[in-house]
């Protein structure tokens, strides 16, 4: 490596669930938290943008304390490192971002402890952590992941060759996942529950087949949590009202929310943003492509760089 090169992390946000994907389907988004990692005498973090100076910058960071729980899992000690982390990711907005920071931890272990993880190893460690694999199965391997965890087993199938475009909704007020989940019921009847994972199987051969509108029709059909959640998230629907017949084909809950997604036929999206930011001003319009890598490490650490 040259002189002033150093470790570069990256790794995409994502969305979950797509309606009746509830926490096995995940997509990954191209906005991104990055660390730039250099060798130092103590743990340090320096924030690179204003959202992220509310969180520790020292090893009591949650980046760092995954990092640490990951290698003592290897019988590994992390030498301290230097971190400067950016990130474009809206925070508590179900766009990821907790699952993105454990990712970056996980890459940081294997990095900074050699340990020569897979990206099945990243996958199992993610999931654990999470409790489930939609967010940081798309995190790390970028595309449409549909996954299943049942117990200490985690397996996925991962689908690069999706191509749609998206529009994220995103108000001002964040929602924890914590008090999302606190609206949904502890339990469905039997017949309630062969209903939701007929609409989920059919979001899914949807998707895989490229017929959107069926797609966008099981999103909206979805019975696991959006009608559940919609107290908490009132936009979603104004939006399911409104943006199909702004050209949208889907609209779903990202994650928790209270970000919504719409997904957009292409040369529809500047019409749906000009006709959603009407009838909702207060919200923030993001459009969105498809992550395809994952998260990625490149370079090679070096000593701090003053």
């Amino acid at each position: 490596m040259n002189e002033g090169e150093m470790l570069l992390i990256k790794v995409p946000a994502s969305t979950a669930n797509l309606g009746p994907g509830f926490d096995s389907i995940g997509l990954a988004l191209n906005l991104y938290l990055t660390l730039e990692v250099a060798r130092s005498e103590c743990w340090e973090v320096i924030p690179l943008t204003e959202e992220l100076k509310e969180f520790p910058n020292d090893e009591s960071n949650f980046i760092i304390r995954t990092a640490i729980e990951v290698a003592e899992t290897f019988e590994t000690i992390l030498a301290p490192c230097q971190i400067k982390v950016g990130s474009n990711i809206p925070l508590a907005r179900g766009l990821g971002s907790s699952a993105s920071a454990i990712v970056a931890g996980i890459e940081l272990a294997d990095q900074v402890g050699n340990l020569q993880l897979t990206k099945q190893q990243k996958f199992e460690i993610a999931s654990k952590m999470e409790g489930h694999p939609d967010n940081v199965g798309a995190s790390i391997f970028g595309g449409l992941v549909i996954g299943c965890q049942i117990g200490e087993e985690v397996d996925a199938e991962i689908i690069h060759s999706i191509d749609l475009e998206v529009l994220a909704v995103i108000p001002e007020e964040e929602l924890l996942t914590k008090s999302s989940r606190g609206v949904l019921p502890s339990s469905l009847s039997f017949g309630e529950a062969v209903s939701a994972g007929a609409i989920s199987n059919l979001l899914v051969a949807a998707l895989l087949t490229g017929n959107i509108e069926l797609a966008g029709k099981m999103m909206k059909q979805d019975k696991y949590h959006q009608p559940y959640r919609k107290e908490l998230v009132p936009h979603l629907q104004i939006m399911e009202e409104q943006a199909y017949k702004l050209g949208a084909y889907g609209v779903a809950l990202s994650g928790a929310g209270p970000t919504v997604l719409c997904f957009v036929k292409p040369g529809e999206m500047d019409s749906l943003m000009e006709g959603l930011t009407a009838i909702l001003p207060e919200m923030c319009f993001l459009p969105l492509e498809i992550d395809k890598e994952g998260s990625i490490c490149s370079g090679a650490i070096v000593t701090e760089i003053k």
